[in-house]
């Protein structure tokens, strides 16, 4: 049965990956712009989960073009060439758009799909699960439980102890170091 599921799941996943090629068409849409220079801003103890609302106006003025592309308007990245996916560091994953600490670089695995990928998060309650049905399939979206930005998509071909994949796009988080 689990070797059916395997060989089923291979063309869903394709599928996926051609269409995540797809929605990211836009130009100028450079890796560069996911840099952080408010680096100084991340803090691991603003865990605050009031909400974030800000007109659309404030977010194209205070994100990049890539940020806005996928955190507002539910955008991907290509796969494998995108800052965090092959980030070996130590250190801590952010929302881009509220700075909420989301991931540690401790659940962070090789997943193969060319996002950044982590079995776990620091917090359940700072991601929100959402019914995506887009692309003729119906999928778990993961957005942030504080500003409602989409992050990526939840499978459950993760390793233990979860057996969860947050798979996340690079672009709607922020790094910061150990």
């Amino acid at each position: 049965m689990k070797r059916y599921i395997q060989i089923i799941s291979l063309p869903l996943i394709l599928l996926v990956f051609m269409a995540c090629m797809q929605a990211n068409k836009k130009e100028g849409i450079a890796l560069a712009e996911t840099a952080n220079p408010q680096q100084e801003k991340l803090s691991l103890n603003d865990t605050s989960l009031k909400k974030v609302v800000k007109t659309d106006a404030d977010w194209k003025k205070e994100l990049t073009a890539t940020q806005y592309h996928i955190l507002r308007e539910k955008g991907t990245e290509y796969p494998f060439r995108n800052p965090y996916f092959d980030n070996h560091k130590k250190g801590y994953y952010f929302c881009a758009g509220c700075k909420l600490p989301l991931f540690s670089s401790e659940t962070k695995f090789e997943s193969g799909t060319g996002w950044p990928s982590f079995y776990d998060v620091l917090d359940k309650k700072r991601v929100k699960e959402v019914v995506d049905k887009s692309l003729g399939m119906v999928r778990g979206e993961i957005v942030c439980a504080r500003c409602e930005g989409h992050l990526g998509h939840l499978f459950d071909d993760g390793p233990q102890p979860t057996g969860l994949r947050y798979c996340m796009n690079s672009g709607a988080m922020l790094f910061q170091e150990k």
